[in-house]
């Protein structure tokens, strides 16, 4: 028994190896060429010898770096100095928290007093920092100059910061480089991604490994047979080699080139623009998601904060009635224009109507001033007054601010008369109705932290010399500083379950001495070393009693484009939906209803905030007798839930059609999805648009990123890319559902067509056919069965990448097409077995019918044999086809006419003369006919007594 040449084994290998090495080469270039486009960014370092440029992999520790405008900063630095003729600059975080907002940044003092930025050479000074963490949001350093008379001493926080991906907005800054490399804050705030392998690799993996069981079985049958006569070991190692095809060596080529083809299709796909496939090896994955977690803001919201609601406790002020608002602020200062300074004489207004537009006009007021918002003039780029008092009217004054809502509130104080025209470090200007310029100094600001939930600021009015604390944050923390009332709690509730976002504004009026102790205060607490923050925060709390409250403020944030529709699209699929936001619990829940994640028609379960064991296993039970009902809770209380009833929570959690996580950090994101994956085993996909998402989506089985307002890390971590949020859906429900069933029939093809080779060759080995015939046969069979799977019926098999059971149109109209992937059944142990069964089934039909229509040669056999074979493999291929394209038929075509022009060249194999006579032609046509009506038949029957779904809707 010979084995045949030694080719027909290590070419088909070696072209697999290939074409995966290849594949994988291609990627790993990409990668790096991406990787070193960034590392190579030239920036300037300043030195002794004058300014030099560097490359950002090349900065060290102690370098003074020069960034310039809409520049991104290389390193963890400590800003120095600006060009700026405020004395500060904005920059963006987007890569770090997903903000896309301008954030307010200090230059350490003694260095912006220097003359030119060269001066920072010629002193003597030194920065302390703490160790390297993860906290973006604070910062602890002190800045001493040494070669002055006196020592000076800075203390440093994070509005002396500047962490590495951050970008500037406007002038040129220098600044110290204090962390590098693993060291960056943004670094240790990412995982470190993981390989993902689909689920459907893994079955077929699984299904491969059931196959190479089955060689070994049938080696040791085959020796068996043989009574393990002579050196029977050798013998089993030959059978393993000569039934090799058993394992298709060439799956893994078509199933790499089918994701190639898949991924071209998704970015050529014109209906969703801009889509980037990044991960090329999973888009099979998209076509069996079961949860789909998606963040809020920016993902299903547009971060775009609209002004809807003015509150004073006895009035509320809607869109609809504005124009009092502003009518109100317009008679307020032409009042006290016409009529200055006081106006003691008799008015026309009641004292009801001008106590209401004193107090319009003070919360007003409060809300123009109590803000870390920056008006600048794109066209010339400063922001002092003179400038300010030019270009007012100007449309290329934008507002930069650290928060969309405090952008939202500036722009309706303007639009109702009172307009922020001018911001430095130090001062304010406001413009009235009647063109007068409001001159504050601004004394001192608290910014807003996620701690503290409030931001405040200490103002003083230049023309009546006034001190005033303003301060604005959420209610549950303004509820214990500002004034007993009886409506804030209840009306910030109606506000939050109309879907917006409430603040609560308050002031306090402060006389000189009163201040000028709080400052002595304050800046001794800010000096420390040592738990600086809590000293600072205790300073501050001791101004923040007893304030006056002014108004409740309500914003809503505007849902991006067709998101309700794609939801509903999502869950007549079967994904349920769950979002994960670090917002409020009442706006969360308001924004899931708005977007319709929760159903009208479903209750909503509101989990209590618990905090201990007992309190979590009560409100367990509390829920556990609910159904069909959607889940709110807040990432403190999950956490307590997860901590000591992990099980049961994510039991009752899974069977909820909605879940909204609020309050959600981005490393408890992760976890929620880590643990889907654990306790369902379901393939989880997540979805959003900021850098506090990374980790979710490389989390999660198959990680989508949307490019928006917040960057492009999310983007960029992530296996798919998308635009908008809308396009999510065709993205699933067309792409993910292909691509999944068309490898899914690829991959049973070459199975089929691997174990049809066997099969025959097995024929022949059996004792009946006789051992000459047997050693006959090999050696030719197994030349020409490298042909037949690499030349013959390759393009055939492989045009199965472009088949569709139903048009696009049909599978986003009726998404429960969808559903019926979830539980694998286009690739199973039930229809891997029907394959194998027709794999055995035709090829001892055609292998017996040539052997029974056996005349004088052997080389008869072959040409009976193989011919059939193909006409077999290209009718099945043809069978299999639900929808025609034109590439399919070329393929079928190619294949036939190559097979016939290459019979002439195949003289060893096939007698020339005998294929040309009548008996080749019937005995062939007998042949395939045999093998391949009866799956026709029943095919026909299968479609006529019970059809699949998707037949329904093409009939």
């Amino acid at each position: 028994m010979r084995l045949g040449a030694l080719y027909t084994y290590w070419v088909p290998l070696g072209f697999v190896l290939a074409v995966t090495i290849i594949r994988e080469a291609v990627e790993e270039i990409r990668c790096y060429v991406r990787d070193k486009e960034v590392n190579s960014q030239v920036y300037s370092r300043l030195t002794a010898r004058g300014t030099v440029k560097v490359k950002s992999s090349s900065i060290q520790v102690g370098d003074l770096i020069i960034v310039e405008k809409n520049q991104r900063v290389p390193a963890d630095m400590i800003f120095l100095r600006t060009s700026e003729k405020n004395g500060s600059c904005f920059l963006r975080t987007d890569q770090l928290d997903g903000e896309t907002d301008w954030k307010l940044r200090l230059p350490v003092a003694c260095t912006q007093r220097l003359p030119t930025a060269a001066d920072l050479l010629q002193i003597r000074s030194y920065v302390y920092a703490e160790e390297p963490n993860i906290d973006i949001h604070n910062f602890v350093g002190t800045f001493t100059r040494e070669d002055s008379d006196a020592p000076i001493s800075e203390s440093l926080s994070v509005e002396n910061a500047l962490w590495a991906g951050t970008v500037t907005a406007s002038g040129t800054i220098v600044g110290v480089v204090l962390y590098t490399g693993r060291e960056l804050r943004s670094v240790m705030n990412t995982s470190n991604p993981r390989s993902k392998i689909g689920l459907f690799d893994l079955e077929v993996n699984c299904l491969t490994k059931i196959l190479f069981g089955a060689l070994v079985v049938v080696s040791l049958v085959m020796v068996a047979l043989q009574h393990f006569a002579g050196r029977w070991y050798l013998q089993i190692i030959r059978f393993l080699l000569l039934f090799s095809n058993i394992i298709p060596i060439s799956l893994r080529v078509n199933l790499d080139m089918g994701k190639i083809v898949y991924s071209w299709v998704i970015r050529r796909d014109s209906k969703i623009p801009g889509t980037v496939v990044r991960s090329s090896t999973i888009p099979e994955q998209l076509g069996r998601i079961s949860y789909l977690l998606t963040d809020k803001t920016g993902t299903l919201t547009q971060n775009e904060m609209v002004f809807k609601r003015l509150h004073l406790g006895t009035v509320a002020y809607g869109l609809d009635s504005m124009d009092e608002v502003q009518s109100h602020i317009f008679s307020i200062y032409t009042q006290q224009s016409q009529d200055p300074p006081a106006q003691k004489g008799p008015a026309l207004t009641t004292k009801v109507r001008r106590t209401m537009g004193t107090r319009v006009h003070e919360a007003v007021k409060a809300i123009a001033l109590c803000h870390n918002v920056t008006p600048v003039y794109e066209s010339s780029g400063v922001t002092d007054q003179a400038e300010a008092e030019k270009q007012y009217e100007d449309s290329c004054r934008v507002y930069q601010a650290s928060s969309p809502d405090e952008v939202a509130l500036v722009q309706w104080t303007e639009s109702v008369g009172l307009t922020l025209v001018g911001r430095d470090q130090s001062s304010m200007q406001l413009r009235t109705p009647g063109d007068q310029i409001l001159n504050f100094t601004i004394l001192q600001i608290f910014p807003f932290t996620y701690e503290s939930k409030r931001m405040g600021i200490i103002v003083r009015d230049e023309s009546t010399g006034e001190i005033t604390f303003y301060m604005k944050g959420a209610d549950v923390v303004m509820a214990g500083i500002v004034q007993y009332n009886d409506w804030l709690e209840e009306e910030c509730g109606n506000m939050a379950r109309e879907g917006l976002r409430v603040l609560v504004v308050a002031k306090k009026s402060l006389a000189e001495e009163q201040y000028q102790d709080f400052e002595a205060r304050y800046v001794q607490a800010k000096l420390s070393v040592h738990d600086r923050s809590l000293k600072v925060a205790t300073v501050i709390e001791s101004l923040e009693m007893e304030m006056e409250l002014l108004c409740l403020t309500g914003v809503e944030d505007q849902l991006q484009a067709d998101v309700r529709p794609t939801l509903e699209t999502l869950r007549n699929a079967g994904i349920k939906v769950w979002m994960l936001t670090g917002d409020k619990l009442e706006t969360a829940t308001c924004t899931a209803k708005n977007a319709h994640l929760v159903t009208r028609n479903q209750d909503i379960h509101v989990f209590r905030l618990v905090t201990n064991r007992g309190e979590a296993h009560l409100e367990l039970n509390a829920f556990r007798r609910k159904h069909d009902c959607a889940l709110v809770i807040s990432g403190d209380s999950l956490e307590v839930c997860l901590k000591y009833y992990e099980y049961e929570f994510m039991e009752l959690a899974c069977q909820c059609p909605a879940v909204v996580c609020c309050r959600c950090a981005p490393t408890q994101k992760a976890q929620i999805v880590r643990l889907l994956q654990e306790r369902t085993g379901k393939l989880t996909c997540a979805v959003g648009d900021g850098g506090n998402d990374v980790s979710m989506i490389q989390e999660s089985d198959c990680g989508v990123g949307v490019e928006g307002k917040e960057g492009k890390q999310a983007s960029l971590a992530a296996d798919f890319s998308i635009t908008q949020f809308k396009h999510l859906g065709r993205l699933l429900m067309v792409h993910g559902r292909n691509s999944y069933k068309r490898s899914a029939a690829l991959s049973q093809f070459v199975i089929h067509r691997s174990l049809c080779i066997s099969t025959m060759q097995g024929q022949l080995l059996l004792p009946h056919a006789g051992g000459r015939l047997a050693r006959a046969a090999q050696p030719r069979a197994s030349r020409f069965c490298l042909r037949y799977s690499t030349i013959y019926t390759m393009f055939p098999v492989f045009s199965l990448v472009l088949d569709k059971d139903v048009k696009s149109e049909v599978a986003m109209l009726y998404p429960e097409l969808y559903k019926d992937l979830l539980k694998g059944r286009p690739l199973s142990y039930k229809t891997f077995l029907i394959w194998v069964l027709i794999s055995i089934y035709q090829g001892s039909t055609i292998m017996y019918g040539a052997l029974l229509l056996f005349e004088s040669e052997f080389v008869h056999i072959v040409a009976i044999s193989f011919t059939s074979l193909i006409l077999t493999e290209l009718l099945m291929v043809a069978l299999t086809i639900q929808t025609w394209h034109w590439l399919m038929t070329v393929a079928e075509l190619l294949s036939l006419a190559c097979y016939i022009a290459s019979l002439v060249f195949l003289h060893e194999f096939i007698d020339v003369y005998f294929i040309a006579t009548l008996s080749f032609l019937w005995k062939v046509s007998v042949i395939t006919l045999v093998s391949c009506l009866p799956l026709y038949v029943l095919k026909y029957l299968r479609r006529r007594f019970s059809p699949p779904s998707y037949s329904k809707l093409t009939s």
